[in-house]
């Protein structure tokens, strides 16, 4: 077997200049240094040829030869991007293949390899590992696992494609036998080495027509698109006889929303096939694809190398476990298939989510900003609308109007919903950010509520309705588990400021200790869901009338410090037997024995650090069984566990975007950072004056003006 290199040192000779700029391969591989290829040193050990897949075959085997080094080449994984390549859209999954490239049907491929169960050495650490065992049953279960997500979720090599509805696309009821027939583009390497031309495409089309069959011919994406031309365009159709039997679906769809609508796909080499198999149809081959040869499919032309019988588990893993290699969407460091899976399946429940008309009231302009983000859907328009008539006269059946917070009062919300649109509430979430919202910090999530709004008890509310009804799922329960530990290990909170409690607080011998929250009076969590206590102080006088020796900590809330909303924490320092202004959250919930609060958030937080919860109000996250409440909601009728409850609030409730790559992520991401935001913050002072503040939100002002500018 060839010495292994140590990949720690290697220098790569690149055949294009566009090879060294592709992300991931040179940390996959420990390249250290890219160079041309112009001058080869001839047998020197740390040095490798790469070029991309098989766009200079002979060269890149001239030089092969020639200066006796290992030749890699990279393509593509099956499982790419969220958008087309051609559209520059990142790519998230890579093949390295040092045998040959998995569509060249002429030569042997690292994956025909491992498929025909012979060794597969190489000189490079990340490719010479102990093979899979195809046999293994655990293995194939998983592989049964990903591919019913793939199957489910519609998950495809580009995964920005609406399915057939949502492209506008209506096929009459199938009363007759239905073949697929996929083209692709002209020129494709797959087609030249997959042993196939364009007379495969032609017999192809002949065939299927004279079977009688109704048929359906898939464009390629990139053909939609407009960056290339296919075999089976419309002058092809319409030369064949009986062309005209033929339809041709001329805008880009999901595969799998395809797959629904007939009784078997027919291809020459592209990976639609290998995606039919996943949707269990026949498929007919007219070339030499990767999934040929096994047994799968009915081949026309003969793949002699290929000697084992393959089950459908088995190339899948072969392929998509083994072959092609997965990164990180937010960090880039190498993942596993089920998290781009997850990824994936993320980012097309979103568009489908927002797709449509959307119709935005209430959003200024640092908030529009991000909200394009929040709101991204390659299916759908977004206008941005202040005055509420012009909104109105825009709104109707089959839009969405996002209002944020109470900008539309209760009366226009219905107005807009008796016409026909339907009304949408946005907040900030729960786990926002390391600042104020006042001074223009953009959040890590939102909450976008069809039903209601979440701190608004009055009427149901998307999240009431989900905690009402949710199973959540054992890995859900799981990653509740792991979120509330990492949320206490790091002290994290909405909007992570503020300092240590007062050294003194912390020897307090022997009494009781009540953490007593404030809030912003005028908020709307106040409005809509307090009967009897409004304020900070009659908070603070309820709560020291039931427990006269108890020891108050007063925290008032860091905007009206801030000195961003009015209020007088000041005149309530008497009620208290201490009040904190620039503590952190955290800091308080870790001395106190109990919380007793209105609506405030850190009610939540203090559920998560194992506090005894008092509300006065009726913030969202009462009622459940895990809180002492003076008042009740009559529809909130379960009893929920802690992983449960932070299962439905934070994993299932809210969006998450990353704001620097702009895609939708994961609770735990935005946690992570969170954590990197904080630590590299200079001060977490939160008092400050009229000048210092004026400079602060003017900076983060245009920050996010300019942040929003590169959406468009």
């Amino acid at each position: 077997m060839p010495e292994t290199q140590k990949n720690n040192s290697l220098t790569a000779h690149c055949f294009a200049n566009t090879i060294a700029l592709t992300p991931h391969w040179q940390k996959l591989l420990g390249v250290d240094r890219t160079r041309s290829v112009r001058r080869l040193p001839k047998g020197r050990p740390g040095h490798i040829l790469v070029d991309w897949g098989n766009k200079r075959y002979n060269r890149a085997e001239a030089a092969r030869l020639k200066a006796e080094l290992p030749l890699v080449r990279l393509e593509d994984g099956f499982i790419r991007s969220v958008g087309l390549g051609v559209e520059a859209s990142r790519p998230y999954s890579l093949i390295v293949d040092d045998i040959g490239i998995y569509y060249d049907g002429r030569t042997e491929s690292r994956l025909e390899r491992l498929l025909n169960g012979l060794p597969c050495e190489s000189s490079l650490a990340p490719l010479n590992r102990e093979p899979l065992d195809l046999e293994s049953e655990a293995l194939q279960a998983r592989a049964r696992d990903c591919m019913a997500v793939i199957r489910d979720e519609g998950i495809s090599k580009y995964n920005n494609l609406p399915d057939l509805e949502a492209a506008g696309i209506t096929l009459s009821p199938r009363n007759r036998r239905r073949i697929l027939l996929v083209d692709q583009t002209e020129g494709d390497l797959s087609v030249i080495h997959g042993l196939a031309s364009a007379d495969s495409f032609r017999a192809m089309l002949e065939d299927a027509l004279a079977t009688g069959a109704e048929i359906l011919v898939k464009t390629h994406p990139d053909v939609v698109a407009g960056e290339k031309q296919g075999y089976l365009g419309g002058d092809v159709l319409r030369g064949v006889p009986g062309g005209g039997k033929a339809a041709l679906i001329g805008v880009a769809v999901n595969p799998y929303s395809l797959f629904e609508q007939v009784d078997e796909a027919w291809v020459v080499t592209s990976q639609m096939g290998f995606e039919a198999l996943l949707a269990d149809k026949p498929v007919r081959c007219y070339g030499a694809p990767f999934y040929a040869g096994w047994g799968l499919t009915d081949d026309r032309v003969a793949t002699p190398r290929r000697t084992r019988r393959r089950s459908l588990e088995q190339v899948f893993a072969a392929a998509y476990f083994d072959y092609c290699h997965y990164f990180d969407p937010d960090t880039g460091v190498p993942c596993g298939l089920e998290h781009l899976l997850a990824f994936m399946a993320r980012q097309r429940r979103m568009f489908r989510d927002n797709a449509g008309v959307l119709l935005c009231h209430g959003f200024p302009p640092w908030r529009r900003a991000y909200m394009r983000n929040y709101l991204q859907s390659p299916w759908n328009t977004i206008a941005f609308e202040n005055d509420f008539n012009a909104l109105a006269s825009q709104a109707g059946p089959g839009t969405r109007v996002m209002v944020w917070g109470a900008t539309a009062t209760q009366e226009q919300r219905e107005c807009l919903a008796a016409g026909g649109a339907e009304v949408c509430r946005v907040e900030d979430a729960f786990i926002r950010s390391v600042g104020l919202g006042k001074h223009y910090v953009p959040p890590l999530s939102l909450v976008i509520d069809k039903a209601g709004i979440y701190y608004d008890p009055r009427r149901p509310s998307d999240l009431e309705n989900l905690l009402n009804t949710f199973e959540p799922s054992a890995d859900e329960l799981s990653r509740s588990r792991q979120l509330i530990a990492t949320l206490v290990a790091q002290r994290l909170n909405k909007y992570n400021v503020g300092g240590a409690v007062p050294p003194a607080l912390n020897s307090r011998p022997g009494q009781r200790i009540i953490l007593v929250p404030g809030q912003v009076e005028q908020d709307a969590s106040i409005a809509a869901g307090c009967i009897d206590t409004r304020t900070d102080r009659a908070l603070l006088e309820a709560v020291r009338a039931e427990n006269p020796d108890a020891y108050l900590l007063y925290k008032p809330h860091p905007d009206v410090v801030s000195g961003n909303e009015p209020g007088n924490f000041a005149g309530n320092r008497a009620l208290a037997d201490c009040t904190v202004t620039e503590a952190g959250i955290d800091s308080c919930l870790a001395l106190a024995d109990e919380v007793h609060t209105m609506t405030s958030l850190a009610g939540f937080e203090a559920l998560l650090r194992g506090k005894t919860v008092v509300t006065y109000g009726l913030p969202f996250y009462a009622g459940w069984g895990l809180t002492r409440d003076r008042h009740r909601v009559g529809r909130r009728n379960r009893q929920l566990s802690l992983e449960a409850l932070v299962a439905g609030v934070l994993l299932r409730y809210p969006s998450y975007i990353n704001l620097e790559k702009r895609h939708f992520t994961t609770a735990e991401h935005a946690v992570q950072t969170l954590v990197a935001q904080r630590d590299s913050r200079r001060s977490g002072a939160i008092r400050s004056n009229r000048v210092a503040r004026f400079i602060l939100k003017t900076a983060n002002l245009l920050r996010s003006l300019c942040y929003g500018l590169r959406n468009f």
